[in-house]
């Protein structure tokens, strides 16, 4: 089943992405290198092109490999702080990853990764402002004993907020905080490709149901 799921992890969150790399890259001209969805594609590309391999391996290994591929295949910002989030989450990871805690304990550790990496924190118009209130949320829904059903749509929801909040961020970090008070009102390509995978891991982990 683990090995199953791991495949259509792979296969969701690299055909999401690439279906939406030209929005991201269209995004990222607005208020970055522009760089975005590209770079993205070819890091999710590399991970489908092992998707084999890695869904042998416990979650730990797979989670690791699968950040090295985005660390080694991907240039610019999205490829070292998407990379750091997966190799964390594997050191994280238990072999089953069984729970909703599990997954809350496993993202949190991601995200500590990516706040390192990154020198950033929430508010900053970046990733973190989608991951961290999802984080908070599974968090919240395993300590309330939460049904899956219900944590996913939490998550969901999270993620939704998370993007429409830091569209009306003003940008601190990454080359969109150049632009000061006109990066408002745009939507961040870290924030919303990180909404994106976090409704495709939430339909295929609905779907396992």
């Amino acid at each position: 089943m683990n090995d199953d799921l791991k495949l259509r992890l792979i296969d969701a969150t690299a055909a999401v992405i690439r279906d939406n790399a030209e929005r991201l890259t269209e995004l990222d001209q607005a208020i970055g290198d522009g760089d975005h969805g590209i770079n993205m594609k070819r890091g999710f590309e590399a991970i489908a092109a092992e998707r084999d391999a890695l869904a042998r391996l416990a979650w730990p290994q797979a989670l690791h490999k699968a950040g090295m591929a985005l660390v080694m295949k991907v240039g610019g910002a999205s490829g070292p702080l998407y990379g750091s989030l997966l190799m964390q989450m594997g050191k994280a990871a238990d072999e089953e990853l069984g729970s909703i805690g599990d997954l809350a304990t496993c993202l949190g550790a991601g995200i500590e990764a990516v706040k390192q990496r990154g020198k950033s924190s929430t508010g900053q118009k970046t990733m973190l402002d989608v991951l961290v209130p999802v984080q908070q949320t599974l968090q919240q829904a395993a300590g309330n004993g939460a049904e899956l059903a219900a944590a996913i749509a939490a998550a969901r929801r999270a993620a939704d907020e998370g993007q429409a909040a830091a569209k009306e961020m003003v940008a601190t970090k990454g080359r969109a905080s150049y632009l000061g008070e006109r990066s408002k009102g745009h939507d961040d390509p870290g924030a919303t490709s990180s909404r994106l995978l976090v409704h495709t891991v939430c339909d295929v982990l609905e779907g396992a149901r």
